[in-house]
């Protein structure tokens, strides 16, 4: 089936976090890690625009580039996807069966910045895929145990222009595949 003219995004089948493996934001690491059970992926596109105003009116409007506020939610709590977005060390003791794996974030561990991908499957054939270029949390990590209810790892944050030589100044790209292809 050839590509439609207009996608149908329907749901969202695999959500991956993609940390670089440099202080520079140049270089993404060879592989990404998945958000388990993902749940949303939600962006809003924006500008902060400044006005030259004379004679009384409106002359011209310049805007200082986009950024993309992001937000997203999974399902359980995978320490690796905890870290990407926040920062920390993962730590595993023992053996099994008596394995403990730790995150710990200290103070001095800044939140660092990671590539979000976002796949849906779309009624018209194929899938879409959503991607958010350099993204960095910026918003409260928090999560609630209550009984009856299930853990849902959750953050919200900025992206911005990618630093990547392969993607530089991309802020986002939504990618339209006649035949659906998982996330790289």
């Amino acid at each position: 089936m050839a590509l439609a003219t207009i996608p149908l995004p329907y749901g969202l089948r695999d959500l991956r976090l993609v940390p670089f493996t440099d202080t520079t934001c140049t270089v993404y690491a060879a592989s990404g890690v998945d958000l388990p059970n993902s749940r949303t992926l939600s962006f809003t596109e924006k500008e902060d625009f400044s006005q030259l105003r004379g004679d009384d009116k409106v002359v011209a409007s310049h805007g200082s580039g986009p950024t993309v506020e992001w937000e997203l939610e999974g399902g359980g709590m995978s320490f690796e996807a905890v870290q990407v977005m926040y920062g920390g060390t993962i730590t595993t003791t023992g053996t099994t069966p008596n394995q403990v794996k730790k995150l710990t974030k200290l103070v001095t561990d800044q939140r660092p910045y990671f590539k979000i991908q976002g796949q849906a499957i779309s009624d018209s054939g194929g899938d879409i895929h959503c991607v958010i270029y350099r993204a960095r949390s910026t918003d409260d990590f928090s999560g609630e145990f209550k009984d009856g209810e299930w853990f849902l790892t959750g953050a919200s944050g900025e992206g911005y222009a990618s630093l990547v030589t392969a993607d530089i100044n991309k802020v986002w790209d939504f990618i339209q595949n006649e035949t659906a292809t998982a996330i790289p």
